[in-house]
């Protein structure tokens, strides 16, 4: 077959057919090959057409080898200057018998109009999303894991943060870090190693340092060494706050447990100043239930009577408060009883209380065996020196050569006379305003023949108060405990009354005075 049989056989065709030798130079082609591509001419060089003429030379060699069409694809750029991309099946003409071998290429426009070209396209487009999607399902599960992961470990801070906030005393922090920092840190266990006397200064050589039991004392016993190997081993972090070195958290990880350095430091940041903070709270409140104590009297024993007192802080409170209590011996048979609370808390407070019970021994050495009287000129003297503040009192005598009990009270709860048997009542007797804000006062009196082996309670309000409660229930709760009263003295007593119901939390200071009027015989005794 010559040029001639292959374009008589090629005419009819409705795909581009042409022939070519191995260096590109076009043979012969057929009609439809212009339509194709009008640059496809007889004579034209195919290689020089080419906008990819390195990989249509390969393609060419790969064809003249080959008995059996190849695939192949290739771009020429026609006479408007387009691109033109053609789908290419070549295979050597055996039949050519001229100089330089041949081949024979069947050519299809790759565009729009090629069902193939256009079902490969989406196909690589589907394929495409497809990997476009389940990279971004990748990358979103990773994200949710990391987002997961991190919400928990902030969870974990945030208990343990919470739970620093909320710790008052060194109790409370060795608490919470026991509780919390094992979960926030992904460790096994932790213990604190503190100096208690850099945290707690001492308040002098017989000051002793409550032993809490949740935590290694660096200043009783040196700490122990770490563990660094088996089934847990030991980070020990430095706990430094305001330039103090406040002792180490022992961290007791797993030994394939991911090491965070940074997060590890931050909670031990946050341990040190709640140590810190604790350590300040406990000394300033060390330091003012001793000044309270000190401002408190030491009172006196008198005879035929059992004369107890007591004084308990109230929860996490740091200010001195107002609250006083005294016995006053007026002659060889009166004694004087008075208890009173200064409303506030603070130094302002407990010098106008040290200043008030001062001003009433001098009062009470004038005219104690009046009880309108020595209210009447306390009143006077908080109007004068103390305006602005207010203070309830009771102020009572006792004959006892009569047992005869003559008491007034200004604004404060009425004593509690409780039975030989435990019955009880309360001296309630005409109200009178609180000291101080109204001159001018008058101070109604009462008075009672006090029974045999009786007891009489004088306390602050901080006795009765509680939260969330009327002061009718704490006086109800208050007689209530006096039933278990019999047979045990003044101390017992005040004991028993002043640290009734420990778990519940008291709002005030509470200050009490507890007199027993044993009978005849008990004064003979």
């Amino acid at each position: 077959m010559d040029v001639t049989v292959f374009r008589a056989v090629t005419r009819p065709l409705p795909h581009a057919v042409l022939l070519c030798t191995a260096s590109g130079r076009i043979l012969a082609t057929n009609p439809a090959t212009r339509r194709t591509a009008d640059c496809l001419r007889t004579g034209a060089d195919l290689l020089g057409l080419a906008l990819d003429a390195d990989n249509l030379r390969v393609r060419l060699d790969q064809w003249l080898r080959s008995g059996s069409p190849l695939p192949g694809v290739t771009t020429v750029r026609d006479s408007t200057g387009t691109a033109v991309r053609l789908r290419c099946h070549g295979a050597r003409a055996a039949w050519w018998r001229g100089d330089e071998p041949a081949v024979q290429l069947h050519l299809t426009r790759l565009d729009a109009t090629d069902r193939f070209v256009a079902l490969s396209q989406q196909v690589r487009l589907l394929h495409r999303q497809t990997a476009y999607r389940l990279a971004i399902a990748e990358q979103r599960d990773r994200l949710l894991r990391s987002e997961t992961r991190a919400r928990a470990r902030m969870q974990r801070l945030y208990r343990l943060t919470a739970a620093l906030a909320a710790s008052a005393t060194l109790a409370d922090v060795c608490d919470a870090v026991h509780k919390c920092a094992p979960q926030a840190l992904d460790a096994v266990d932790v213990t604190l190693e503190l100096h208690s006397r850099r945290i707690v200064p001492s308040l002098g050589p017989t000051d002793r340092f409550p032993a809490l039991g949740a935590w290694i004392d660096l200043d009783a016993v040196p700490a122990p060494e770490p563990v660094t190997s088996g089934p847990g081993y030991g980070l020990r972090v430095p706990l430094e706050a305001e330039g103090i070195m406040l002792g180490s958290l022992v961290i007791h990880q797993a030994p394939h447990a991911e090491r965070d350095s940074e997060h590890t430091t931050a909670i031990a940041q946050q341990i040190s100043q709640a140590v810190r903070r604790a350590g300040l709270f406990e000394h300033e409140h060390r330091l003012a239930e001793r000044l309270q104590r000190s401002l408190l009297p030491t009172l006196p024993e008198v005879e035929g009577l059992d004369i107890a007192s007591g004084y308990a802080p109230g929860t996490h409170m740091v200010d001195v408060g107002g609250d006083w209590y005294d016995v006053h011996l007026l002659t060889s048979d009166t004694v004087g009883f008075t208890i009173g609370d200064v409303a506030g808390h603070g130094i302002a407070e407990a010098t106008a209380m040290a200043q008030i019970n001062t001003a009433l021994r001098s009062i009470a050495r004038r005219c104690g065996e009046h009880p309108p009287a020595v209210l009447t000129q306390l009143n006077d003297f908080l109007g004068t020196y103390h305006q602005g503040l207010m203070a309830t009192a009771c102020y009572a005598a006792y004959d006892r050569r009569t047992r005869v009990l003559r008491h007034t009270r200004a604004g404060h709860p009425p004593p509690l006379l409780i039975h030989a048997d435990g019955t009880s009542r309360y001296l309630e007797g005409t109200p009178a305003p609180p000291l101080g804000p109204v001159p001018d006062t008058r101070f109604p009196v009462s008075e009672i023949r006090v029974p045999e082996d009786a007891k009489l309670v004088f306390y602050t309000d901080g006795l009765i108060e509680r939260r969330g409660e009327s002061l009718d229930a704490g006086l109800g709760r208050l007689a209530q405990t006096a039933r278990s009263t019999p047979g045990l003295g003044a101390r017992e007593v005040c004991e028993l009354l002043l640290h009734q119901q420990v778990d519940t939390e008291m709002p005030d200071d509470r200050a009490l005075l507890v007199v027993g009027f044993p009978g005849r015989e008990g004064e003979r005794g």
